[in-house]
C-alpha cells in the first residue's frame, strides 16, 4: 500500500467516527467539509430527509487552495445556509484534522453567523 491510498483509508476511518456521532437534523443540520488538493467543499444537509440545503465550493474562487479560499467558502456557506432558514449546525470536518483550511472554513461560517 502507497503512502496516499494508506492516509486516504486512514481519512476514511476517522470519517466513519465522526459520522456515529454528528447527524444532521431539520433543527441543526450537518456542515459537511470535503478538501482535495485544490478546492474545498461544503455542504449543509438534513441527513434524515436526505436533502442537501446549500452548498459552496472553492471552485469559482480566485484563490481556491489556500487557507484564503476556505475561508471564501466559509463565508459562502454561511450566508447561503441562513437564506435557506439554518442558523445552528453540526460540524462534519470528514475526517480531516481541524487545522489549516478546514479550520479556517470553520471560523468563516461562525463570524458569517452560524452556530456550531
Amino acid at each position: 500500500m502507497d503512502k496516499s491510498s494508506h492516509k486516504a483509508a486512514r481519512r476514511r476511518k476517522r470519517h466513519v467516527g465522526v459520522r456515529k456521532r454528528v447527524i444532521g437534523t431539520p433543527e441543526r443540520p450537518r456542515l459537511a467539509v470535503y478538501k482535495s488538493l485544490k478546492h474545498i467543499y461544503a455542504q449543509v444537509i438534513d441527513d434524515l430527509s436526505g436533502r442537501t440545503l446549500a452548498s459552496a465550493s472553492s471552485g469559482k474562487v480566485a484563490a481556491s487552495g489556500n487557507v484564503a479560499g476556505a475561508a471564501e467558502v466559509g463565508r459562502a456557506i454561511a450566508e447561503r445556509a441562513k437564506a435557506a432558514g439554518v442558523a445552528a449546525v453540526a460540524f462534519d470536518r470528514g475526517g480531516f484534522k481541524f487545522h489549516g483550511r478546514v479550520r479556517a472554513l470553520a471560523e468563516a461560517a461562525r463570524k458569517g453567523g452560524l452556530e456550531f
